[in-house]
């Protein structure tokens, strides 16, 4: 008998002596919220993280990131506090922010022993980088060196990814004119690559971007959400190869380990309301586990078109997925009713 075991049988025997009435006893024949497949499968943790939305509503939960502390760190565009910061349990620790109307991305960066924050603003048409407490301390405006922008309001960047080589930093314009913008870590720009186009170097709704440091030559995995596609390139903007994830709209790729986790905020049939899951590749780009969505299936090299599975109603429209070192995937949702990130624990 295991521990867990144990402990179950023991405390059922002394509640049977005590015999109060308002004592209820858990079902343990009630069947677990399991999701995912294959290797990466995930339990749904009831309740977490829900606040008191009076004193800390969210609006749009975009996105999470886990500081060096074990922190996590939420991202919405609820100006009364745009930045919601927990701990593992749920519990609220801190929360900043409320000039970031349009907040969208978040990125951690290492410098050193410090960390800081990148955040895409659509609204304001920056980038914005603060220390952990929300002290600014650079801001981006629209690229006007590129040549390619002719005012700020053509610039609505979604994401940036940091360098942890050097310190440059890139930014994706997924709502804008879909450019990759390259600057170094001073805010200096450097250049630029794609555009809004169908060719392989080009991009429909550039919406996430990381860097992939699990290969010799590290590089970038970028979403090319309309296309329902990830598309790899090298450090330099040079176009590489392209995976596809037919009838998934990906929003950002997060790299943990081997493996390449996204959030899909909806599916090509299924559109509103409520659509969604979560992707998870494995270091071979193959899509092994599909949490609140169909088995992931091959025929030959090719992934068959994926969709939600309409059994499970607890994701509306995942945005972003944050993964801590206990492997359980934290969720934040765009257009969920105004709900708190929902946690999945890894089983």
């Amino acid at each position: 008998m295991d521990r867990r075991s144990f402990i179950e049988k023991s405390t059922i025997a002394g509640f049977s002596f005590l015999a109060v009435p308002q004592i209820h006893i858990k079902n343990t024949n009630v069947k677990e919220k399991i999701v995912g497949h294959n290797s990466h499968r995930y339990r749904i943790v009831e309740g977490w993280g829900v606040l008191d939305a009076g004193k800390n509503p969210v609006n749009d939960c975009h996105e999470m990131v886990e500081d060096a502390s074990g922190r996590l760190i939420l991202l919405t565009n609820e100006t009364k506090n745009n930045v919601l910061i927990y701990d593992k349990s749920g519990k609220l620790l801190d929360s900043w922010g409320t000039s970031f109307p349009g907040a969208h991305g978040l990125t951690l960066s290492n410098e050193g022993e410090e960390q800081f924050l990148f955040i895409t603003d659509t609204d304001r048409n920056q980038v914005i980088k603060t220390d952990l407490t929300g002290k600014v301390l650079m801001k981006l405006d629209y690229p006007r060196e590129s040549g390619v922008y002719d005012y700020p309001g053509q610039y609505k960047p979604t994401e940036t990814a940091i360098d942890p080589a050097s310190g440059d930093i890139y930014v994706a314009d997924g709502y804008g004119l879909n450019y990759i913008t390259k600057y170094n870590a001073k805010g200096e720009y450097m250049s630029h690559f794609g555009g809004a186009g169908d060719s392989d170097d080009t991009f429909r709704c550039c919406h996430g971007i990381v860097i992939d440091t699990r290969h010799d030559n590290p590089g970038l995995i970028i979403t090319n959400r309309t296309h329902m596609q990830l598309k790899r390139f090298s450090m330099d903007g040079q176009y590489q190869s392209t995976i596809e994830v037919p009838g998934s709209f990906i929003c950002r790729p997060v790299i943990h380990g081997d493996h390449t986790y996204a959030a899909v905020y909806r599916s090509t049939s299924q559109q509103y309301p409520n659509s969604g899951y979560i992707t998870i590749l494995d270091g071979n780009d193959k899509v092994v586990s599909t949490p609140g969505g169909t088995e992931p299936v091959y025929v030959g090299n090719s992934l068959q078109e994926q969709r939600k599975d309409t059994s499970f109603i607890d994701f509306m429209h995942p945005h972003d997925v944050c993964i801590d070192n206990d492997e359980s995937i934290y969720v934040p949702q765009w257009a969920s009713k105004r709900t708190y990130p929902v946690k999945l624990e890894r089983v």
